[in-house]
Parts: structure tokens; sequence; C-alpha cells
């Protein structure tokens, strides 16, 4: 819940033009998701609250600050990337929430959790590009090359899930 609280507070600090305290927010807020998974396995508490919370809290995170930076001038982040990447987790967590309704497991795969890391490292580096000391040619480009790669793992990772809850479906169907 503390990280659904930081993701909020990461949205009102781009608004308000806050940049830098945005990002030590939001790398806050995201690098406590390791932890917080690290911790759930390591302890055994892993909770079917836990595995709904979880990924629902890393959309609303990467969403807050993503949508928040459309509206900031000079972020490089577009409406178009943003609505790629939500529908992407639209259209995930309905699919999650249809196998695991029918009792199947459908956790994190790598390419998800890549498509986190290049997400967050493109947020990181769209809050720095907005800052006055940090307004470098080699950034922008570096922020528009990470938006590139988030926004097309978030598409490649999509595509993954797709295909398996078609082998889960297809598997489940035979086995019936």
């Amino acid at each position: 819940m503390v990280r659904l609280i930081l993701a909020m507070l990461v949205g009102v600090l781009i608004e308000l033009g806050a940049f830098m305290e945005a990002m030590i927010v939001f790398l806050v807020a995201a690098s406590t998701d390791f932890l917080d998974g690290w911790w759930a396995r390591k302890f055994n508490q892993v909770t079917k609250l836990g595995r709904i919370l979880d990924p629902f809290v890393d959309k609303v995170i990467i969403t807050a600050a993503l949508v928040a930076l459309v509206g900031a001038e000079g972020s490089c982040v577009q409406a178009w990337m943003v609505t790629v990447i939500i529908g992407r987790e639209f259209l995930v967590t309905s699919i999650r929430a249809m196998i695991e309704g029918k009792g199947g497991d459908f956790s994190a795969r790598w390419l998800g959790k890549w498509k986190m890391v290049f997400q967050c490292a493109a947020v990181v580096a769209s809050l720095l590009v907005l800052e006055e000391i940090f307004k470098q040619a080699w950034l922008t480009w570096t922020t528009i090359v990470l938006l590139w790669l988030a926004v097309g793992m978030t598409v490649a990772s999509g595509a993954d899930y797709v295909v398996q809850a078609i082998r889960l479906n297809r598997d489940d169907s035979q086995s019936s």
C-alpha cells in the first residue's frame, strides 16, 4: 500500500514541476518492488492478494509517472507511447484474470520483467531531462532511445503473454 501512495505522489510531484523529487520517490517506489518480491519468496509469504496487488501497483507506478510526463513539456514522452503501454497492461491484466480465474498460473515472465526495467529507465531519464542542470543533447537522445526500447519491450512482452495464454487455453481445452 505504501508503494501505491508513492506512485500517486510521483504523479503529483511531476504535475508540480518537482522533477528531481519525483525521480527520487519513483526510484524508491520502483526499487521496493524488487525488495517486496524477494521478501515474499524468501520468507514464504506469497499470498493471493499479493499476487494481485503487486502487478497492479507496478502498473500504477509506471502509468502515473508516464501520464504525468506526457503533460511535461520536454519530457520526450508521447501520448501514443503511453497509450500502447496502458493498452498492454489492460490486455495482460485481463488475460491474467481469465487464466488465474480458471485456477491456472499466469506468473510474470522474464520479458515482462525486462519491460519493467526499460520502462523505469525511460521514466528516470525523462525526469532527468526535465531538470535544467541535465539538459544535454546526449541525455535527450538517450531518453528517446529508452522510451522506444520501453515501448518495444512492452509490445514484445504483451505478445509473449498472449502466446502463453493461447497455449494454456489450448492445453486446458485438450485436457477437458
